[in-house]
């Protein structure tokens, strides 16, 4: 009985090893149990905590930043400061910008020029 339990349950470890599968053999069956798995987690706020530690594995990030989309919304929600902080550039202290460089002026054509074609 405690088999069928461990089943139903969502395990971080089971999420991963269904996501190696698929990404090795192709295998969309494992692809959409992981995908389940990691949306149960996602979409239920008890379950927040254990769904950020599954997001530390670089696999389980990539499919949450492509399908889920949950991982910095509930890490913002928490209050933990990263995800969107990361993604913004420091400010920088106003430094003087070096001056514009002067463009080359193309010359005007010389009428001493010779015409490409003389007969026309």
């Amino acid at each position: 009985m405690s088999e069928s339990r461990s089943s139903s349950r969502t395990s971080q470890t089971r999420i991963l090893e269904r996501l190696r599968q698929a990404g090795r053999k192709g295998d969309r069956t494992a692809l959409a149990l992981a995908l389940d798995e990691m949306r149960t987690l996602a979409f239920t706020p008890r379950y927040w905590l254990k769904y950020l530690t599954l997001l530390q594995h670089p696999l389980a990030r990539l499919v949450d930043l492509l399908v889920i989309k949950q991982g910095d919304k509930i890490a913002h929600q928490k209050g933990w400061p990263g995800s969107r902080q990361r993604r913004k550039r420091p400010t920088k202290p106003d430094a003087p910008k070096p001056p514009p460089r002067a463009r080359r002026r193309s010359r005007p054509p010389t009428p001493d020029q010779p015409t490409l074609f003389p007969t026309l």
